[in-house]
């Protein structure tokens, strides 16, 4: 949206906006999605680096860039690394004005050695254990990531993202202790999440069937619960 923006304000257009400030540019760069190139023989990471390579190669102090989870493709480190350097290569040689999308928390210390580099995230909660999208941008890094939320809202099954939820708190736990990465992980029971979210739903069901008052029920009303409880049951893994 950002490029078309800039591609219309240049044809001297209407943009989407009350009030925009472009300028010309001499080029536009995107390096975003992720897809293989199976007939040449390249990985969705390869195809990533090409990409980039050509951006950081072509792009002058007029061009507009934009770069989307750079380094994603590879390890942990590898990436952050990858896009560590790519940053500073994009404000030190380049010099071009870049949007650069990422999920590597990180990143956001560039902020005290690049000085024209400027820090936003799209803002979103949690509420009730469910994620709303507050289609908001505001200055500064996130303070954390949303993966499990997203996972959940995209329906991956419960005991999944129970799952990764007591994964992810056994790595942030060994990781704060150690330093290590997969720090805690031998001892992570296997089935612990599926037990959790089979506990969770019966006692649920037990809770609603304590509070019911059978004298108040009509015979449609009744037979309606008995459906609803049969469908929360069906949920048991």
């Amino acid at each position: 949206q950002n490029a078309l923006i800039v591609l219309l304000a240049q044809a001297g257009g209407f943009v989407p906006a009350e009030r925009a400030v472009v300028g010309l540019v001499d080029r536009l760069f995107s390096r975003v999605g992720a897809s293989d190139n199976l007939a040449r023989g390249r990985s969705t990471f390869m195809v990533e680096m090409v990409e980039t390579a050509a951006i950081l190669a072509q792009a002058s102090e007029r061009s507009f860039v934009i770069l989307d989870e750079v380094g994603r493709g590879t390890s942990t480190y590898d990436g952050l690394a990858l896009a560590w350097a790519v940053v500073e290569a994009v404000h030190g040689a380049n010099r071009c004005r870049c949007l650069f999308a990422t999920h590597y928390h990180e990143l956001a210390r560039l902020a005290e050695s690049c000085e024209a580099l400027s820090l936003h995230h799209v803002r979103a909660r949690e509420w009730q254990g469910d994620l709303v999208l507050l289609h908001e941008l505001a200055e500064g890094p996130a303070d954390r990531s949303y993966g499990l939320a997203v996972a959940k809202l995209a329906g991956v099954p419960t005991p999944v993202v129970a799952r990764a939820r007591a994964v992810l708190d056994r790595l942030e736990k060994g990781r704060a202790e150690t330093g290590g990465l997969a720090a805690g992980l031998g001892d992570l029971p296997l089935f612990a999440a599926a037990t959790e979210h089979k506990e969770e739903v019966v006692d649920h069901l037990r809770e609603r069937l304590a509070a019911l008052d059978v004298d108040a029920l009509a015979p449609r009303e009744a037979l309606e619960l008995l459906y609803a409880l049969k469908q929360e049951a069906g949920k048991l893994p």
